[in-house]
């Protein structure tokens, strides 16, 4: 299909919650309603061009926390009785 063609739906049936997170999606994007159905229909068919940003704002932000890294030391010991 070329990219400029477009098919028309009518769906059926949508479920109050998927009716409030779409348009809640629109509003929080500033989209249109049908703008936010159709990225809405991308991301689920693995078709969208967006790219995962949920955990960029940590990057980089690793500090140092001696007393947690010494907390976390014990997971690298070994229990010799569990490995007989």
């Amino acid at each position: 299909m070329n990219k400029k063609e477009s098919i028309q739906y009518t769906i059926r049936s949508i479920p109050s919650e998927v009716n409030e997170a779409v348009r809640e999606y629109a509003v929080r994007e500033g989209c249109s309603l049908n703008q936010a159905v159709i990225e809405t229909l991308k991301k689920g068919s693995g078709t969208s061009d967006q790219k995962h940003h949920d955990l960029d704002f940590m990057a980089g932000s690793w500090v140092s926390d001696p007393s947690c890294e010494a907390a976390l030391e014990e997971f690298n010991r070994i229990d010799e009785d569990l490995w007989k």
